[in-house]
Order: C-alpha cells, then structure tokens, then sequence
C-alpha cells in the first residue's frame, strides 16, 4: 500500500475524532492492577497470551506474591506452575524473577519511569515499557501490540512491519494527546470489529476512511 503524506494528512484527524466519539477519551487498561510493579508483571505475561487470561492468573497470583521482594524470591519451579496458563511460562517465570530483582537491587522495589531503564529490566522491551510509562505515569507513549500493528498498516499509517519501526512512525503523524489513547482505542476496535483475519469491513465506521475497505 502506497502512503503519501497529504493522504495521511487528511485522513487521519478524522480517523481520530471518530475513534474519539466511539470510544470516549478516556484511559482504560485492560490488565488488572493496583499499582505499577503489578501492571508490569502483568505486561510480562501477556506476551502471546489474552487480557482475560492474564486477569484471572494474576487474581491468585498477587494474593501469593504480594510484594515485588515475593517476586524476587520466588521459587522458579513453582512461579512456573503458577503461571502456568499463560504460555511460554519458562522464560516468564525467569524473566519475572529477575525482573523483581533487578527493582530490589537498583531501584527500592519501585518501577521507574525513565524509558532507557525499564527496558533494562529482565523481560522488558519497548512495549511493556510504554505500557508502564503511559498508564502508571501518564507519559505520552504509543504501545505497538498485535491490534496495532495490524490496523495502523491497514489505515494507512505506516509500511513497517517491524514494531519499534511502527511505533516511530506513529510519533510522526499522531498527535501526543492521542498517543496512549490510539492503543486503546485500536485494541477495542481490533477485538470488536476490525478482527483477524475476518474484519467486519461493513460495520466499521472507519470503512469509508480506511485504504483496506475501499481500495
């Protein structure tokens, strides 16, 4: 797909005062958490694993490991166990446990918000880090998952494939009051409409706007 950037420009602050009259301009995360160390946890696991599967593993596994030092000191077998579910838990667990270290040796337990030293966390690359620094300290930051990698190439927005491409494609053309909303937005849209690799082309409200529907 041929992107020009007068096509981009045209196209995209609709694309975003629809996105924004659909969804509302709220944040919303959809991984359950009570404070910073539990959403990167929780981000750790998503990897190749839904929200809703994440939610009901942490539900137990904070109760079991209620400090970041539990965390540190966890059991690599058993942390195995326990997140068992979400999938690839080898390298989960000891990405976890490391992890946890890490904020106890360097940090006093609390999760930073610098990007540079987050993604020197065991298990932490951009993704989650942007995760972190846009839901727990509010810092425009663009999460480049699945959902948006797949329906910012179909709207037009970028050629990459590569997410970390992607993701400084994006902070060119979307204005940083829509940054973190652009994920939640395209995560919602990507479960409910534009899905997978059947999308509801005929019930998107984006269809008329959207070079995938009309080309």
């Amino acid at each position: 797909m041929r992107i020009t950037k007068k096509d981009i420009e045209t196209r995209l602050p609709k694309i975003l005062e629809r996105l924004d009259e659909k969804y509302g301009t709220e944040y919303v995360c959809y991984l359950t958490h009570e404070n910073a160390w539990q959403l990167l946890i929780a981000t750790i696991l998503s990897a190749q694993c839904t929200d809703a599967r994440v939610n009901i593993v942490t539900k137990d596994l904070y109760v079991k490991y209620p400090t970041v030092q539990a965390f540190a000191q966890a059991n690599l077998k058993e942390l195995e166990q326990d997140i068992h579910s979400t999938g690839f838990y080898h390298n989960k667990a000891k990405n976890i446990i490391a992890c946890c270290k890490k904020l106890m040796e360097d940090y006093g337990g609390e999760v930073p918000s610098d990007l540079d030293e987050l993604t020197k966390l065991p298990g932490v690359g951009r993704k989650t880090a942007n995760v972190i620094r846009g839901n727990i300290y509010n810092i425009p930051s663009i999460v480049v998952d699945t959902h948006v990698k797949r329906i910012s190439r179909k709207l037009g927005l970028t050629n990459n494939e590569d997410p970390v491409k992607i993701e400084y494609d994006l902070m060119k053309i979307l204005p940083k009051d829509h940054w973190i909303t652009w994920n939640i937005h395209i995560i919602t849209l990507g479960r409910t409409i534009c899905k997978a690799p059947t999308p509801k082309c005929d019930e998107c409200f984006l269809r008329d706007i959207c070079p995938s529907c009309y080309n």
